[in-house]
């Protein structure tokens, strides 16, 4: 039995093409082992969103070429489109594939096998205009199921260096969309989060159609229970996808909304698409059109040039909008972005301290947050058991807060059940079992 190991750095978006990427090897015979063990084929799918990216993915490259010298290792994913010299050169390396014509994998495989050179499948990503197919019938995660809905980035932030990885904004088409909601539920999942690259760009490629036109066609796929979005734009949440948030019984009540600063003068050297105002109004918006609405954002600290009085701007603004949760992230260099270019750059120093006061502040606006909903009753899906104190199952609220619930009964994984949180805190949150939720039998 041949077998093949993958390890996948980065996004959710790497993790959901290793699964398709897997699907691929299972129907040609393979089995599937753990990375650190001896295989025949290593699939390294790589992340280059910072230059730590890339030198983690050297790090696991030459890992798997350790751990079997005769093995074939293949390196795929975003530091492989953008640096496939670099990746050729480690010596152990047999086949680079980047951000497409994945399919092409175990064909090269068979080549490599026969003619032992290394092929270098990297094409011009830019070039590319069709969203590439990769089904994906089930997840090895059982409980929640990504569904990636677009491909690629046209917005070309000044820090960003994901358009020359991923190439330009393609949408897929929303026939295949629905086919492989079906195809989900019908493999058990109550959940589905819609992912891509810039996954409220969706449509924008499209002639009169749009991300919510998908939402509305998505709501009545029978026996999906929950959507989440993975991430919109601030600049994409349109009259329509509001409209169509509001008007839904199945989009769950948290958005992931990136901020990445909240000052304009900084956002203007970011280049991003929106102003304070115009973001702040959005959010206002969505928040009625959810009551309850969990918000969570990324932000940059330490962009270049950013002073304490940015800084402070960006403070108040996070304070005001109410987060229930921040990723913050001191701002690395990326080589090739015009930002690693800019005078100005920010001092480690000033960088970490800012970065300490932002995660402080989350952390208080989570406690505020999931504060709101102590002695309430909320919907959660059991995800596995807790590593720590396995007497509790850990899920998620619709309205993402992380909930410890105490049972013994496993079978109460991948549904959808009523909690009651005894005791609001962050991350966790502590609740009681109160029934499952099934199709209109309620199971006492």
């Amino acid at each position: 039995m041949r077998t093949v190991a993958f390890h996948t750095l980065g996004c959710k978006v790497n993790h959901y093409e290793t699964e398709a990427i897997w699907q691929l090897f299972k129907q040609d015979g393979y089995e599937k082992v753990d990375y650190e063990q001896t295989s025949d084929v290593y699939v390294i799918n790589t992340c280059t969103v910072t230059n730590t990216g890339d030198k983690k993915s050297r790090q696991v490259i030459r890992r798997a070429i350790r751990k079997n010298p005769d093995a074939v290792v293949c390196v795929t994913g975003c530091y492989a489109q953008t640096s496939p010299a670099e990746i050729m050169a480690i010596p152990g390396v047999d086949i680079v594939v980047g951000t497409q014509d994945r399919h092409k994998m175990i064909p090269y495989i068979e080549q490599f096998q026969k003619e032992r050179e290394p092929i270098n499948g990297v094409g011009n990503i830019m070039k590319s205009r069709v969203y590439e197919e990769l089904d994906v019938p089930s997840f090895t995660d059982r409980t929640r199921a990504s569904l990636k809905i677009q491909e690629g980035c046209n917005n070309f932030c000044t820090f960003c260096i994901i358009p020359w990885a991923r190439g330009l904004l393609r949408s897929r088409d929303p026939i295949e969309v629905i086919k492989q909601a079906n195809q989900l539920v019908a493999a058990g999942y109550k959940e589905i989060v819609l992912t891509g690259i810039h996954t409220g760009g969706y449509g924008e490629d499209m002639k009169d159609y749009s991300l919510a036109k998908l939402l509305i066609e998505l709501e009545k796929v029978e026996g999906l229970k929950r959507i989440r979005i993975s991430s919109i734009e601030g600049s994409q949440i349109t009259d329509e996808v509001i409209e169509a948030i509001d008007q839904s019984e199945k989009i769950v009540r948290h958005l992931h909304v990136p901020l990445q600063s909240g000052s304009d003068t900084v956002l203007k050297r970011m280049r991003r698409k929106y102003t304070t105002a115009f973001y702040k109004e959005r959010v206002d918006r969505l928040k009625k059109a959810l009551p309850g609405l969990a918000v969570t954002s990324d932000v940059i600290v330490g962009f270049p040039g950013e002073t304490e009085e940015e800084f402070n701007e960006t403070y108040e603004f996070i304070r005001e909008i109410g987060y229930s949760e921040l990723h913050v992230f001191p701002y690395s260099k990326r080589t090739g972005t015009p930002a690693a270019r800019m005078e100005d750059q920010v001092d480690d120093a000033v960088k970490n301290n800012r970065v300490h006061k932002l995660i402080a502040l989350s952390n208080q606006l989570a406690k505020e947050y999931a504060s709101r909903y102590e002695g309430e009753v909320l919907e959660m899906i059991p995800e596995e058991r807790d590593k720590e104190n396995d007497a509790y199952l850990i899920g998620y609220t619709d309205n993402y807060m992380k909930v410890k619930l105490l049972t013994d009964d496993d079978a109460l994984i991948g549904e959808i059940v009523k909690v009651k949180i005894d005791k609001a805190g962050y991350p966790y949150n502590e609740g009681s079992f109160v029934r499952v939720m099934r199709d209109e039998a309620v199971v006492q």
